[in-house]
């Protein structure tokens, strides 16, 4: 079945009771036994597990070609259960550039517990060879990279993670299943913030952990899923599930518009760096070209002057959002560094754009006014 049928009607029935198209939000919290004590109707309460909560989980394992999947109230849930399906005394190669909420989960939540990580460039294949120790066990990759934009060979790293007996998991939030298949590229796991692309209309917060298989550590997951209770609720399940129905018709517009931006800000004297892997002079544009359909619709870019010329074109926008997240339709416009705080690596001259579904020309015409 291809991608568009499965994002269309994955998990769809229709309403046995009444013959309803859109799907029925169950709000129950918990479900009636059976008079000799079963649940032959397969659920009992909503934290362990919930219609919606399924067909969201069963349509997401589809998308990406999988076995299994589960969700979770945000992105940074479903990562923290990756993490936590680890032991104290573990190992992690993550990115040096990764998501500063996945770097602040590492350093400040799970060191204290016991789980080591080494943050390495991961567009050196030398670099996580070398970091390898016996006791790792993980290889967590983002790519594209928050918010650089750089590129990781995901058939790379999923190599050196089998060759040592470890799991590589992707972080696919931005480039979705459409542009980007990880399982075909040897990854073990797939991690979304469904919150971005796949539901696509800033409206629902959530997160999921996608495996290949039903594996070990997948079921330490749905443990943790389970015990810990960090799930979405009914109707962000369903949110997440309406906004998955567009994602095939979304994605490639998405990508065309941030093309046409990235060019555009190229050629813009105002603009020192452009960050973009569709341009063919990024340094990961080659690989990008083969394990990418298309080069999604996030960039990022370094105004020539420094922070406050950087802060100053965020201020001066017009159409742009100033806001945080990613992948709705609107496009959004941050100075990422001062998100991330004092300690942030990123440079203080740097926008990060999330570019919607406007027409292209306005969204050109609005930085060109304010980069002056």
């Amino acid at each position: 079945m291809n991608f568009e049928t499965i994002a269309a009607q994955a998990a769809h029935q229709i309403d046995a009771a009444t013959g309803a198209v859109a799907p029925p939000i169950y709000l129950s919290t918990t479900f009636e036994r059976d008079a000799d004590g079963e649940y032959s109707r397969g659920f009992v309460y909503s934290r362990s597990d919930n219609p919606n909560r399924r067909a969201l989980e069963q349509c997401l394992a589809m998308l990406e070609g999988s076995a299994v999947a589960a969700a979770f109230g945000s992105g940074s849930a479903a990562t923290a259960a990756v993490f936590q399906a680890l032991a104290p005394g573990d190992h992690v190669i993550a990115p040096d550039d990764c998501y500063h909420g996945t770097s602040r989960m590492l350093r400040e939540v799970f060191a204290p517990w016991g789980l080591e990580t080494s943050f390495v460039n991961m567009t050196d294949v030398d670099s996580v060879s070398k970091a390898m120790q016996p006791n790792t066990r993980l290889i967590w990759v983002e790519t594209p990279s928050n918010p650089l934009l750089k590129i990781t060979d995901i058939t790379r790293m999923a190599g050196i993670a089998h060759s040592a007996g470890a799991r590589c998991a992707c972080d696919n939030t931005w480039a979705s299943p459409m542009l980007q298949r990880p399982f075909e590229l040897g990854a073990d796991l797939v991690v979304h913030s469904t919150t971005k692309y796949l539901s696509g209309h800033e409206d629902v917060t959530g997160g999921a952990v996608v495996s290949r298989e039903d594996s070990e550590i997948f079921q330490r997951v749905r443990l943790i899923q389970n015990l810990c209770g960090a799930v979405p609720s009914p109707f962000d399940c369903w949110l997440a599930l309406r906004g998955i129905r567009t994602l095939p018709a979304r994605m490639p517009y998405h990508s065309a518009n941030a093309g046409r931006l990235a060019r555009f800000l190229q050629d813009n004297p105002k603009v020192s760096a452009v960050h973009y892997p569709g341009l063919p002079e990024h340094p990961g544009h080659d690989i990008a070209a083969r394990q990418m359909s298309d080069f999604g619709g996030m960039l990022s870019f370094q105004v020539a002057g420094g922070r406050d010329a950087a802060m100053d074109v965020a201020a001066r926008v017009r159409l742009f959002v100033r806001a945080t997240s990613l992948g709705g339709t609107q496009s959004l416009i941050e100075h990422r560094a001062s998100i991330e705080g004092p300690d942030s690596p990123t440079p203080d001259d740097l926008l990060r754009v999330s570019v919607g579904l406007e027409n292209a020309d306005d969204l050109i015409a609005d930085l060109a006014q304010a980069l002056g």
